[in-house]
Parts: structure tokens; C-alpha cells; sequence
């Protein structure tokens, strides 16, 4: 299997099984409901483990939850750490309800903060940071390859932090930040003072406690190449740890049509898709763009998405073909090839409009669709009126027949005559 790599810019090939094949996305800053673009980077990152588990591979996901944030900070005055809480119980239950089942690890900035601070003693025994008034800053000079994964050009780079005449270097950027008392309510002790962590030592320190110096894939939001992901690999390659082999980034969610629009605050949230379309239907929207490319939500995407989600149900009312498990090769190669989704959702629906259940309850598996197979059992009452319209049409009482097939219609069912019975299918 190989993936895109946004530090090379090529495909790069996995190796082969069993791996291991560990794995670390970037997760949420937890300071309100997620809306449904942050759902993007845990669908793929839970559909790639699926995908490699199936191949043999020994795969795991780190997703973590950034709990220590400006953006906390200014959400919730003095109650920061309550709000991180409320927001990452938020979080989990609404990824949770995607029915793709949960990452290996979920750390937390908070939970991490000892290893935090150990790896800044490490940069700056090293020469690569440098203490400054209770702050710690990255010393952007002391590492060549600075700017290589995202393509900015060191002269260039603006960090998006406060400016600070603490810093040797405007490009420097903040791995310690001395505590504000009448901002921030949330500190821990340090050799520098009292402070907290910067958002991108977080995410070098938890990936590496858990997986040691180097992994194979480090996955994220396009968003974060830069300035997130181009200070990670500073921090780590300082030290001389190989750190990610690939990077992964995640094209981003678009909010497009008149009802929905950032900059009216009309968005959706993940819980607000799933009440509203069902967890089937935001995966399989997810499932239509590749993983690296821009994807629109809007009305008619969804709709579109719903459409696609009942043609594949639907199969499941019709006679199966024999089963051909050489079917399965175009799926595979559908998903080694940069895990391609669209072409993959195509090959589901070659197999559903030929009738090839087997291979497409196998396949939709792989994402978390195995409820599509599973056919609703209907109410008493809906079998009962079909068998009396069975009797009506044994008794050749049409016009009652087709009465009953009217009644079954509004009440929501479809009655399907075969030659040896009938299937009841919802509407």
C-alpha cells in the first residue's frame, strides 16, 4: 500500500505486512461542539487502521485531544479547565457515534505535561531553545531543514504568535509560555516558572511517548502543515529522532450553498449532521472525495450522499448473484493506491447494482457500514396487512390488493413480490 506524502511530495510505500504500521492525527482543541469538518482527520485515520487490520498489518491510532489552548483560554475565562472537559466529553461521544469504534490512544496535553517539559530540557541541553523570562522559545536558526514540509521560505516565516521581544528571533516560536494570571487560569510548574505548554511541543512529546522517535504516518488537517506540523518535525529532527515517515494531510471541509456559511456562523456541527442525516449517510459523504482533496458539504451533498447510502441498502432487497471473491481485487486496489476512496464507492456500487451481496457487505465493512446489510424488521401490523394482501391476490380481489399495497405505502413500506414470497422494504 502507499500513501501521498506532503515532505517528499510523492507516493511513498508502506511496509509490508505486518508493519507495524503505527500511526499519530492530529486531533481537536476542545473548546466547543466540533463541527463536521473535524471529523474529517478521525474518519480517515479510523478508516486507514481498518484497512491495514484487514490486510494483516499491526496497526494503531494516537488521536489526541489539545486541552491546553489559547482559544480555551478566551472561550472560557476562569473556567477553562471545565470547558476543556465538557468539550472533550462532547467530542468523544459524537466521534463516538460515528460507529467506527474508538482510537488506540487518546492522550491528553494535560495528562502529558512532565513529558512535555522533559523534551524541552532535551532542546535546550542541545542548543536548540533557550529560556527567556519564564518563556521557552525554539531557536529556528540552529536547524537548516526548517521550512521543508510545507515549502515556506525560512526569511519568510511569520509563527502567528504574539509578537515578543523576549525572542532572539522573530521566527523562534514558543514551546513554554510563562503563566498570565488575569488570562489564564490553568498552570503548571516548571523549571522555568509557573506556565504551560505551546500547542506544538504537545503533539511532538505525546506522539513520541507513545511511539518512541520515529512511526510510520502522522496525519492531520491541511491546515496544520504550517505553522503546526513544520514545528514538529523542528522539534523532533533537532534531536536527531527520525520522527514521521509520512505525512498525511487531509483536505478540508468546505461549507458551500446559501444555508450554510462560516461567515454567517450557519455551520454544522458533527453531532447536528448525524441527528439530522444519519451516521450512514456522513460516511458515505465522506466517502465520495479523496482523503487529500477538498470536500463540499452543503444540502445538495448531503441529499446526494443519502441517495447513494439507499442504493446500497437497497441491494439488500434484491437476489444475490454468486459470489466471486476475484471481485475484490479492484477494491483493494482501489484503497492500496493512496486509499481512493471515490473509486472504491464506485466498485461498492458495481457490486450492488450487480448483486454481489457478499463482497459488498464485505466492503462496506471496511468503513463501518455493516448496518447497511442488515435489513429493518417490520412491525406486526405491516406483516399483517401483507399477508392479507397475499390472501387478496390468492382470492384474485384485486382491487383490495391493491388497496393494502397503498395502506403498506403510507405507512411507510414498500411490498416487493417474489415468486416464492415477498420482502417488506422501508420507503
Amino acid at each position: 500500500m502507499r500513501l501521498y506524502d506532503t515532505y517528499t511530495r510523492s507516493l511513498v510505500e508502506l511496509p509490508p505486512p505486518p508493519g507495524p504500521v503505527r500511526m499519530y492525527f492530529c486531533g481537536p482543541t476542545v473548546y466547543a461542539r466540533a463541527h463536521i469538518g473535524n471529523a474529517r482527520p478521525f474518519v480517515v485515520g479510523m478508516w486507514l487502521r481498518s484497512w491495514l487490520r484487514a490486510n494483516g498489518y499491526d496497526a494503531t491510532l494516537v488521536h489526541n485531544i489539545t486541552d491546553i489552548n489559547d482559544k480555551i483560554y478566551d472561550a472560557a475565562p476562569g473556567a477553562s479547565a471545565e470547558l476543556a472537559e465538557r468539550a472533550t466529553a462532547w467530542y468523544l461521544e459524537d466521534t463516538g457515534d460515528l460507529g467506527l469504534g474508538m482510537p488506540d490512544h487518546l492522550p491528553k496535553a494535560t495528562e502529558s505535561v512532565p513529558q512535555i517539559i522533559g523534551f524541552i530540557e532535551e532542546l535546550i541541553e542541545s542548543g536548540h531553545a533557550y529560556a527567556a523570562d519564564g518563556d521557552v522559545y525554539f531557536r529556528v536558526a540552529s536547524f537548516p531543514e526548517y521550512g521543508r514540509l510545507s515549502g515556506q521560505r525560512p526569511d519568510q516565516v511569520e509563527q502567528g504568535e504574539e509578537p515578543s521581544a523576549l525572542k532572539e528571533d522573530p521566527r523562534d516560536f514558543a514551546l513554554w509560555k510563562a503563566n498570565k494570571p488575569k488570562t489564564e487560569d490553568t498552570w503548571w510548574n516548571s523549571p522555568w516558572g509557573r506556565g504551560r505548554p505551546g500547542w506544538h511541543i504537545e503533539c511532538s512529546a505525546m506522539a513520541e511517548d507513545i511511539y518512541g522517535p520515529a512511526f510510520e504516518v502522522h496525519g492531520g488537517g491541511l491546515d496544520l502543515v504550517f505553522p503546526h506540523h513544520e514545528n514538529e518535525v523542528a522539534q523532533s529532527r533537532a534531536l536527531g529522532h527520525p520522527f514521521a515517515q509520512i505525512w498525511a494531510h487531509n483536505g478540508m471541509l468546505r461549507f458551500t450553498g446559501e444555508k450554510m456559511s462560516k461567515s454567517v456562523g450557519n455551520v454544522e456541527t458533527i453531532r447536528e449532521s448525524i441527528d439530522r442525516w444519519g451516521r450512514e449517510a456522513v460516511l458515505v459523504f465522506f466517502l465520495t472525495a479523496s482523503w487529500r482533496k477538498p470536500i463540499d458539504y452543503s444540502e445538495e451533498t448531503m441529499t446526494q450522499a443519502a441517495a447513494r447510502l439507499d442504493t446500497l441498502r437497497n441491494a439488500f432487497t434484491l437476489q444475490a448473484t454468486d459470489g466471486d471473491e476475484r471481485g475484490w481485487d479492484a477494491f483493494a486496489a482501489a484503497l492500496d493506491d493512496d486509499f481512493d476512496t471515490p473509486a472504491a464507492l464506485a466498485v461498492l456500487h458495481d457490486w450492488a447494482s450487480s448483486g454481489r451481496l457478499d463482497l459488498l457487505r464485505r466492503g462496506l465493512a471496511v468503513f463501518g457500514l455493516e448496518s447497511v446489510a442488515e435489513r429493518a424488521a417490520a412491525p406486526d401490523e405491516i406483516v399483517a396487512l401483507a399477508e392479507e394482501r397475499v390472501t387478496a391476490r390468492v382470492e384474485r380481489d384485486f382491487e383490495r390488493a391493491d388497496r393494502l399495497r397503498e395502506e403498506l405505502a403510507s405507512a411507510g413500506w414498500q411490498m416487493r413480490d417474489r415468486q416464492d414470497g415477498y420482502d417488506l422494504v422501508p420507503l
